[in-house]
């Protein structure tokens, strides 16, 4: 008779998902001194990858790659949920809490070409491939004359794209290149001083029921706090903007032992209204520090400018 399985792993099923609850499952087994297969994988399909004839930002914002795994910790058919965390909604579901981060990997947008080695080289008029607005929005303000055409799918897809001339080039995420071996794909990266990341890009977050004590135990050695408190400041910062798929929002995170330093700006779609700021205090608080920024540029962008993303 088979034992029950120590834990169970919620995740999507795309490539690079898939490679992350993988990850999850390996530090896991580590961590506690027990086989892999005692912990089970559980791929679940979400809204976000059956959508495919239409941008996310049309068809719901953020959490479309996370809500029925959510569903399924609350239903308990899963222990905890694996996920990208830069595709979580500002604000989890009662009753679910995010107990971990793994250390988090290149925050970067990479350049991908197959004839071109930087954003400066592409010729005037030249495609680049992405359906993230954010890309689409700090791509226009540094080269307005460039064409944006839609570009959904996994890496894999998106690459196979590339290869067949739908554009000359597009932007993915360094993180997700590097843990599916595809780094030499890159042929530059983006500073992401100039070019700010999406929030909480590149940072593997487990979610678990909260009051789940057995679980949080578990969990817990895999979390590398440097990476929680960034996050905590970037999540921060994207509930108090109502950060969606539809809100241009770039952040990045400075970070030692003795200050957190946030730098965020959001865009209007088309890359030529934007508001940027940055701020700093201690790394103990920096869930405050993202907020404040986040009224901080509400307050400098103004109504009008916000409720072009409402609706």
């Amino acid at each position: 008779m088979q034992s029950a399985p120590f834990l169970r792993i919620g995740t999507r099923g795309s490539p690079l998902a898939l490679t992350q609850a993988r990850l999850v499952q390996r530090l896991l087994a580590e961590a506690h001194a027990v086989e892999p297969e005692r912990i089970a994988i559980t791929v679940i399909s979400t809204s976000g990858d059956r959508i495919t004839d239409r941008p996310l930002s049309e068809a719901g914002g953020k959490g479309l790659f996370s809500k029925e795994i959510e569903a399924a910790l609350e239903a308990g058919e899963v222990d905890i949920g694996v996920h990208s965390s830069k595709d979580l909604a500002s604000e989890l579901p009662d009753g679910l809490v995010l107990a971990a981060f793994l250390e988090r990997e290149d925050v970067r947008d990479a350049f991908v070409s197959l004839r071109y080695r930087s954003l400066a080289e592409l010729p005037t008029g030249a495609r680049l491939g992405s359906s993230s607005i954010r890309r689409a929005a700090q791509v226009l303000r540094a080269r307005p004359d460039l064409e944006i055409v839609p570009f959904r799918g996994n890496v894999d897809t998106r690459l196979q794209k590339l290869e067949a001339g739908v554009a000359d080039a597009t932007l993915l995420a360094s993180a997700g290149l590097n843990r599916l071996g595809k780094a030499d794909r890159v042929a530059s990266y983006l500073d992401p001083r100039q070019f700010l990341p999406a929030p909480a890009q590149g940072a593997i977050g487990i979610e678990i029921r909260d009051g789940d004590a057995r679980t949080a135990g578990i969990v817990a050695p895999l979390d590398h706090a440097p990476t929680a408190t960034a996050i905590a400041a970037e999540r921060a910062l994207l509930g108090t903007l109502d950060g969606s798929c539809r809100t241009p929002i770039g952040a990045f995170t400075d970070l030692n032992a003795i200050s957190c330093t946030l730098t965020a700006e959001i865009l209007s779609p088309d890359g030529r209204e934007f508001h940027r700021d940055t701020v700093s205090g201690p790394p103990t608080e920096a869930a405050r520090l993202g907020a404040q920024l986040g009224r901080t540029l509400l307050e400098r962008a103004g109504p009008e400018f916000h409720r072009q993303f409402k609706g």
